[in-house]
């Protein structure tokens, strides 16, 4: 018995939503399946995509066929990559951090301005009224 993970329409006319379903690949689109793993609903903004990674692994485990949708759907839960990582065919790399990284994220190290960093100029502070004209004079008279 093929088993393939495939979408069963669901919905009214016009208004189509989908279960994710696994089921014998010689039944027909809507017909009855063995289990439901989630649901995608295309017409909501964004769409809605709901899908139980665990079942889905298991059955992918067990030699499902997912179809093109069903394994975008399955790419966008996370449950495709899951599933790659485990048969070995994506390969992870765990990195450590060095300690310089380690300090920058703990926030102890505390950046200081050096004498090789260039320090912003000063703006006329706020204490001085600004004339109406755009000088600082706050008398208005221009020497």
């Amino acid at each position: 018995m093929s088993v393939k993970i495939r979408l069963t329409r669901m919905g009214k006319k016009k208004q189509p939503s989908y279960r994710v379903v696994v089921v014998d690949s010689r039944r027909p689109r809507d017909g009855r399946y063995i289990e439901q793993i989630g649901r995608y609903d295309p017409r909501q903004e964004p769409s809605v995509v709901e899908i139980d990674n665990d079942k889905a692994l298991a059955w992918l485990r067990n030699g499902a066929q997912p179809t093109d949708r069903a394994r975008k759907l399955l790419e966008i839960s996370g449950a495709w990559t899951q599933f790659k990582v485990a048969k070995g065919e994506i390969h992870t790399i765990d990195v450590t951090p060095t300690a310089e990284e380690e300090q920058a994220a703990s926030g102890a190290a505390v950046d200081e301005p050096t004498a090789d960093t260039p320090q912003e100029p000063e703006t006329a502070s706020d204490d001085e009224p600004e004339a109406v004209d755009g000088s600082t004079d706050p008398e208005g008279v221009e020497a």
